[in-house]
């Protein structure tokens, strides 16, 4: 028997979503307009938080994105995100994003984002999560990294 309160590994809440780029979500240049990446990036990192909170959540804050490779139409835009930081009700999700080729299977880099969620309860209030913890260095400095992040979020927000 688990304890309930006991921290969650940091790779039970990763989720992929792969998803086929279309004519629609482009412009007439034949590049996925960023605001489509932008949407499926939330629901990427949404997803990685309620697998972690088993909970409803809510985007608090997006960090900045930059794209640094188009994605054209007829690509596969592959989607990992991750919890990598847990507060008394908010997450940290990474989410990485790639093209690739469906065809070649050549992947491209697009970009990484990192969002801020709260899990909610069933009125809709802040509840607390569960921490997350690290089994190996890689999420060890993934984690660092992350509350690095969020303890300039807070500064700022000062």
């Amino acid at each position: 028997m688990t304890d309930s309160t006991s921290p969650k590994p940091m790779h039970a809440s990763r989720i992929q979503i792969a998803q086929m780029m279309h004519p629609e979500h482009a412009n007439l240049l034949g590049n996925v307009h960023g605001g489509w990446i932008m949407k499926l990036v939330d629901e990427a990192g949404a997803l990685a938080c309620m697998r972690h909170a088993q909970r409803r959540v809510v985007t608090v804050a997006i960090d900045s994105m930059v794209f640094r490779n188009p994605i054209k139409i007829g690509d596969l835009v592959l989607l990992n995100a991750e919890v990598t930081y847990t507060g008394h009700t908010s997450m940290e999700a990474e989410v990485q994003v790639q093209a690739e080729n469906p065809i070649t299977g050549e992947r491209t880099y697009t970009n990484t984002a990192y969002l801020i969620y709260v899990a909610l309860d069933e009125e809709g209030k802040p509840t607390s999560v569960l921490p997350i913890k690290a089994e190996t260095e890689d999420e060890e400095r993934r984690m660092e990294s992350a509350k690095e992040r969020q303890a300039r979020r807070l500064s700022e927000r000062r």
